[in-house]
Parts: structure tokens; C-alpha cells; sequence
């Protein structure tokens, strides 16, 4: 059911943005309302399979969640909720079973990124999305298995990688890896997010993924998490030979 009165966005400062935004109530959380973040719900739940376009949603409930309980110094400024929205709703748009969103020889990551701002440039709001917006949300994708970077970017941007991460494993394990100031959603918040947006099986569907993407581009899984799986998963997979250390151990001159 949607809110009637729009969020006053003063009363919250972290979440300060100059104008207000109405909103809406799901699983529990207050989330913004707009008509971009709806083609976007509309957008990913045509491009996602039930589990990603679930695990997606938690992800923006979770750290809408986290935003909302934020003391007001915790960020250098104010929290583009829209951007935040957008960023955490078509992270994961690199798992698209539509081979139309998905390129050969890029990471997930950057198919995900390059997806969204391609969305964003042809179905948000007029003159709503500057090339600097664009970048946040593009950032904000591409990094977001990137902890130790986005955690030194801007607000959306490690919100975005917060969000996904404690979605997946929980806030207590969330806690350290991103520090107690900044994961904020409750364990009840937490469960009643997974409850109306189900996770059973997600560990085994989170595992054929990664399994699926070592297989069908292995290359862009070299040097970064996705390898582990493909070792451990994918016969004859091997990054031997294919590290940067390999790479420059036999290229560097001196």
C-alpha cells in the first residue's frame, strides 16, 4: 500500500536530498516512490530470474533499512535515495538470463553497470540524470563486490555494496566487514525482509551462477572472487598462467 504523505526528508538528515519524495511501505521498510524507480522494478523483474529479482529487492531493503537508522553525521553529506534505489534494484543485471544484456568478455559487474545507465539514459526522467548521477549509479554497480574500494566512495555507492553484502550472510556478519557505525538494519528488519522476499535455495542458485559464468567467460573471472568457484567447481578450470602476478612476473622489465 502506498504512503498518501511523502517523506519528509528533513526529518531524517542522512537521507537529505532538496526535495521530497513519496514513498512506500514494503516488507516493513519506508522506501521512496518514483516513477523511475518503478520502470526499474518493472525493468529488472522482466531481465531477472525470481531468485535474482529477489535477492535484489532484499538488497534495497536492506540498506534503505540501514540508511533509515543512520545517525546524521555518519555520512559527508546528503543520500541520493533515487540513485540508491536504482543502483541496488539493477546491480545484478549481469546475471540477465537475456543474452541481450550480457557481453562476451566483461565482468558481471560491468554488464550490470552498463545496463543501468543505458536504462537510465533512455527511461529516467528528463533532464533527472547528469552524466556526475549517471556515474554514481554506474560506480555504485560496478563496484559493489568491491567492499574495499566502495567503502571509500560515496555513500551510495558503499550503501550499494553494504546492502547486497548483508543481505547475503546477515548484519552480525555484516558487522565487521563494514563496521558496526554503518550496518544498521535489524535482525527483525532483516527477517521479515527475507520472509516476504524468499531466499530459500540461494546458496546452491548463488553457486550455479558463479559456476555458469567461470564456464561461459572465464577470463573475466581471473584475479577476482568469481576464480575461487571455478576452481573448486568448474572441471579444468585454472588460473595458472593467468594472474597478474603471472602476468607481470614474466612481462616487467628492469
Amino acid at each position: 500500500m502506498k504512503l498518501l504523505t511523502p517523506l519528509i526528508l528533513s526529518a531524517l538528515p542522512t537521507l537529505a536530498l532538496s526535495t521530497t519524495l513519496p514513498t512506500r511501505i514494503l516488507a516493513g521498510i519506508t522506501v521512496p516512490d518514483t516513477p523511475t524507480i518503478t520502470r526499474a522494478l518493472a525493468f529488472a523483474s522482466a531481465n531477472m530470474d525470481t531468485h535474482t529479482y529477489n535477492h535484489v529487492l532484499r538488497s534495497w531493503l536492506v540498506g534503505q533499512a540501514t540508511i533509515s537508522h543512520l545517525p546524521p553525521n555518519s555520512t559527508t553529506g546528503p543520500i541520493d535515495l533515487e540513485a540508491f534505489a536504482i543502483s541496488a534494484i539493477l546491480h545484478d543485471l549481469g546475471w540477465s538470463p537475456n543474452p541481450a544484456l550480457i557481453s562476451p568478455d566483461k565482468r558481471f559487474e560491468v554488464d550490470g553497470a552498463n545496463v543501468a545507465r543505458e536504462f537510465l539514459r533512455r527511461e529516467g526522467d528528463e533532464g533527472a540524470w547528469p552524466e556526475a548521477r549517471l556515474q554514481l549509479v554506474w560506480d555504485a554497480i560496478a563496484l559493489h563486490t568491491s567492499r574495499d574500494i566502495a567503502l571509500y566512495k560515496q555513500p551510495e555507492v558503499w550503501l550499494t555494496s553494504l546492502g547486497i553484502l548483508a543481505e547475503l550472510v546477515g548484519p552480525s556478519v555484516a558487522v565487521p566487514l563494514f563496521g558496526p557505525d554503518r550496518v544498521a538494519v535489524t535482525q527483525e528488519e532483516w527477517d521479515e525482509i527475507s520472509r516476504v522476499y524468499p531466499r530459500t535455495g540461494l546458496r546452491q542458485f548463488f553457486r550455479d551462477v558463479m559456476i555458469g559464468i567461470c564456464t561461459s567467460k572465464p577470463a573475466t573471472t581471473y584475479n577476482n572472487f568469481m576464480a575461487d568457484y571455478g576452481e573448486r567447481y568448474v572441471e579444468g578450470f585454472s588460473e595458472e598462467g593467468k594472474r597478474t602476478i603471472d602476468f607481470l612476473e614474466k612481462n616487467m622489465k628492469e
